[in-house]
């Protein structure tokens, strides 16, 4: 899988009309608050055209894209964090997955309910993100102080935990993210994860538009952009009434409609590169007669690690893999043919993978 998406805004925002267009879950949607009481899991595969050019080439009887999962989550409210509208148990579900999409609603439509009466996307911003501050403020501090009564002889490990909690607090208690402090290893990034703190996961926020601010956004999108660049998230948008009535269309007729509005590619498809740019990740493959895969790693994988991606068995016994490019196949026009022309190579284990890789490795267990 490649990554896994906590669907999160306030009530009635679009979160779940949007989680049914991306998944086809059915979850149920309506024009009130709290429609949504449960989380719900959907999963996605991730559109990558080059899936289809390289089975087509090697003769491929199957094909496996890599997946994402998008876990709808109910909206949150003012309060969430001492429990209000089953806040507690909606924080526990955010806890659980590797990124933040942060839906805001940038729409105005006096038929659909607004939590607040009026659309004000920095301010529904604000909301939401307090409580996930509040909420990490008091997990944060308990933490530190059930630590702090064990530290006497404490371990390296547990020094450095507390180190960086020390770090972590204050930057809560000024309403600023746990994401934004400032760390000194990859074991501080490591442990930081290990937290699980709902403010130290990335975040893309997802801008539910009128279909006419899709291609030219109103001075308010603009707005909410600016204010997520300067803090160093992403944004992407999205409209969920489009979403949906793609749903319903073949193939084809998806690519009429979606150039009849001058767009290239559906929100989904958008969604998902912006949350692999997020997390830093990207797509390797592995191809042959029996199936041609997708598989998800870091930007930062060497071969061994992913190896480690298909099974553990195989990281741990990686001796060396043999490596060309998409760009290579197509350009050769079979597997072959990139071997006459000297476009395989031999990698051994510090060799780091690049995006578009087709990867075949020789392991012993």
């Amino acid at each position: 899988m490649g990554f896994n998406c906590g669907i999160v805004g306030l009530p009635n925002v679009g979160k779940s009309t949007l989680f049914n267009a991306m998944t086809k879950a059915g979850v149920p949607s309506a024009n009130y608050p709290f429609c949504t009481i449960d989380h719900h899991k959907g999963i996605v595969p991730v559109p990558d055209e080059r899936l289809n050019v390289i089975a087509e080439i090697v003769k491929t009887k199957t094909i496996i894209p890599t997946t994402v999962e998008f876990v709808d989550i109910a909206g949150l409210v003012e309060g969430a964090h001492k429990g209000e509208g089953l806040g507690n148990k909606f924080l526990g579900n955010i806890r659980e997955v590797d990124a933040i999409a942060h839906v805001v609603r940038c729409f105005s439509n006096a038929d659909v309910v607004h939590t607040y009466g009026e659309v004000n996307p920095l301010r529904d911003i604000e909301v939401i993100s307090l409580e996930l501050t509040l909420a990490d403020f008091e997990n944060v501090t308990n933490r530190l102080y059930r630590i702090k009564k064990k530290a006497k002889g404490a371990d390296k490990q547990t020094l450095a935990e507390i180190a960086l909690l020390e770090r972590i607090e204050p930057l809560l208690s000024a309403g600023k993210a746990a994401r934004t402090v400032e760390l000194k290893s990859e074991d501080e990034a490591l442990i930081l994860k290990s937290f699980q703190l709902l403010t130290g996961k990335p975040v893309m926020y997802v801008l539910n538009v009128g279909e006419n601010d899709i291609n030219n956004p109103s001075a308010t999108i603009k707005e909410v952009q600016a204010f997520a660049e300067a803090e160093g998230s992403k944004t992407v948008s999205v409209c969920a009434s489009i979403e949906q009535e793609l749903t319903e269309l073949s193939e084809e007729d998806k690519k009429e409609f979606l150039a009849s509005l001058d767009l290239e590619e559906s929100g989904l498809h958008r969604l998902i590169k912006t949350g692999y740019d997020l997390l830093n990740l990207q797509t390797y493959f592995t191809a042959g007669v029996k199936e041609t895969r997708a598989w998800t790693v870091s930007k930062t994988a060497t071969a061994p690690q992913a190896a480690g991606a298909i099974h553990s068995d195989f990281e741990k016994g990686f001796i060396r893999a043999e490596v060309y490019h998409y760009t290579d196949l197509v350009k050769a026009g079979s597997e072959q043919k990139v071997k006459e022309m000297g476009l395989m190579r031999t990698e051994g284990k510090e060799y780091r993978v690049k995006d578009g890789d087709i990867m075949h490795f020789l392991f012993n267990v």
